[in-house]
């Protein structure tokens, strides 16, 4: 699965990763995939490690693109696109949302089949 997840600077790792199993449980992560300024957050990349998988990077004007079942303006203002978690998982992934927009610990996480 591509997991998309959406975060606030400075989340720990610890919380992203427990964010993570809590939605994805066993299944098989492909990837990890999120906005282009969160991908450098240091828990980002120490959680992708922690599963062994790559971080995926999107600009915010193509996760504006795709069409998601959830959207946040709050989050569209702060940081230019509506949605984050569901659509990096639609476009790392290569089908449908497996696990739709769900928040952990403030952490939102979706999943699409890869």
């Amino acid at each position: 699965m591509a997991v998309g997840i959406g975060i606030r600077p400075g989340t720990d790792r610890e919380r992203i990763v427990r964010a993570i199993e809590a939605v994805v449980g066993d299944l098989t992560i492909a990837c990890l995939a999120t906005l282009e300024r969160r991908a450098t957050e240091p828990a980002v990349r120490a959680a992708a490690a922690s599963f062994g998988v790559p971080v995926i990077a999107f600009s915010a004007e193509q996760l504006a693109e795709v069409e998601v079942g959830h959207s946040s303006e709050r989050v569209a203002s702060a940081v230019g696109t509506a949605s984050v978690a569901e659509a990096a998982a639609l476009l790392a992934g290569s089908g449908e949302l497996v696990r739709g927009r769900t928040i952990v610990e403030g952490i939102v996480v979706a999943a699409a089949s890869a």
